[in-house]
């Protein structure tokens, strides 16, 4: 099985009498699970639903759903503001008597604006109110779960380009290892050098000279650096291929691989050590970064 992703979109939509709705729900990377909720007024009371619904199907991210209402065609026809067309008919007969005019035509009066305005839906009763709150929960349900696929696909992508940086962490972890078999021999041939170089001769005993060779490699010895390594992508691979939500342990992988890598560097004594520790730094920040986006 495959990791899932926190970045995902989907859509979903619904009809319901003269009404038709859309769902966009949509997902990026978060510490938790929170869900931003936008409807139109008077969609309040599916709030609680919709957690409820978020809660069942995801572990982690930041989710927004946005529900857009459209009435159908037909749903709203024409009616006459009995209000306006009154307050018109009377101006115009002010208009009338004051000027001498023809008094105003019904068409120019119904032509003028806000006499004639969309009659909007009746407001449902209960239980038809009900039931389309109903059937739009049941749709952002279906939307969802598209988005849970959808993280799901993303998450397939994901998988590869983390198995891909701890290939490079392992293949850097087993050139470290290579490097730091031959630093006892490097240390004491440097050790030797430097005292040469300080007093003109080695006047050190070569008993004394094995000495203080041995406690150089023994504060250089980074075979249990190495160790953990190994040790973290194996447990890094096991987690990735769990189908699990696994992210905040990734995460926290993450971490314990950057100490043991912190740690090479500091005891490095050879600068193509060093050179292998930093990259293998820069492929961590990478596993790290990308670790983020894991549900």
């Amino acid at each position: 099985m495959s990791i899932v992703s926190m970045t995902g979109f989907a859509e979903a939509h619904g009809t319901r009498g003269n009404l038709r709705w859309r769902w966009e729900v949509k997902s990026v990377n978060g510490r938790g699970l929170e869900l931003r909720l936008r409807t139109p007024p008077g969609l309040d009371s599916i709030e609680a639903a919709a957690r409820t619904l978020a809660g069942e199907r995801f572990r982690r991210g930041n989710l927004q759903a946005t529900l857009t209402l459209e009435p159908q065609e037909g749903g709203r026809g024409l009616k006459i503001d009995a209000a306006a067309l009154a307050a018109a008919i009377k101006i115009a007969h002010e208009i009338s008597a004051e000027t001498g005019l023809s008094p105003a035509r019904v068409d120019g009066i119904l032509a003028l604006k806000g006499v004639i305005v969309q009659d909007e839906a009746q407001a449902p009763d209960p239980a038809e109110r009900a039931d389309r709150e109903a059937a739009i929960v049941e749709s952002l349900a279906a939307a969802f779960d598209a988005l849970g696929r959808a993280r799901k696909n993303e998450g397939v992508k994901l998988s590869a380009v983390l198995g891909a940086i701890l290939g490079d962490i392992e293949r850097l972890t087993h050139e470290a290892a290579s490097m730091a078999s031959v630093q006892p021999k490097a240390l004491r041939d440097r050790l030797a050098a430097q005292i040469k170089d300080l007093l003109g001769t080695n006047t050190l005993p070569e008993e004394r000279l094995a000495q203080e060779a041995a406690l150089l490699a023994v504060r250089a010895d980074v075979r249990e650096e190495l160790d953990r390594l190994k040790a973290h992508v194996q447990e890094a691979r096991a987690l990735t291929g769990s189908g699990e939500a696994v992210g905040r342990k990734l995460d926290f992988l993450a971490q314990e691989f950057n100490r043991e890598a912190n740690t090479l560097c500091s005891k490095s004594s050879d600068i193509q050590l060093t050179r292998i520790g930093l990259a293998l730094k820069a492929a961590i920040d990478q596993f790290r970064e990308q670790a983020q986006n894991v549900e």
